[in-house]
């Protein structure tokens, strides 16, 4: 089991960035597919973003359209996910999750969660 620990959320405004990180610890975080997802209040928890486990392969949400970008320090057990010209529909609590297996999108196929970090976009 991995535990993992979002930071970096708050307000901001439309236009601004943001980086959120997400610490993990437990067994080998550098064997792990990373993914960021994201649940909006009363919606289901969508596909950001997600990392292989050496960082040399990404895949994105369609929705991401060149504005998010994922990378991690397996040195640091730290995946990252920077976010910039931000729109006031990414608010969300934004999700870490470990993954045995690549490019995976759906939720059920991640196994460790973290407990989310809050995201809000003003316009």
């Amino acid at each position: 089991q991995v535990q993992l620990v979002e930071s970096g959320g708050g307000l901001v405004q439309a236009g601004d960035s943001l980086r959120l990180s997400c610490a993990a610890a437990g067994r080998s975080f550098s064997s792990l597919t990373m993914g960021w997802f994201r649940q909006a209040p009363g919606s289901r928890r969508d596909f950001v973003a997600v990392i292989s486990s050496g960082g040399g392969s990404t895949y994105y949400g369609a929705f991401v359209k060149g504005r998010f970008t994922i990378s991690r320090d397996n040195a640091r057990n730290t995946v990252y996910l920077d976010m910039s010209d931000l729109k006031p529909e990414d608010t969300a609590v934004y999700y870490c999750a470990t993954s045995k297996w690549w490019y995976r999108t759906a939720p059920d196929a991640y196994d460790d969660w973290g407990q989310g970090t809050q995201v809000t976009v003003s316009s």
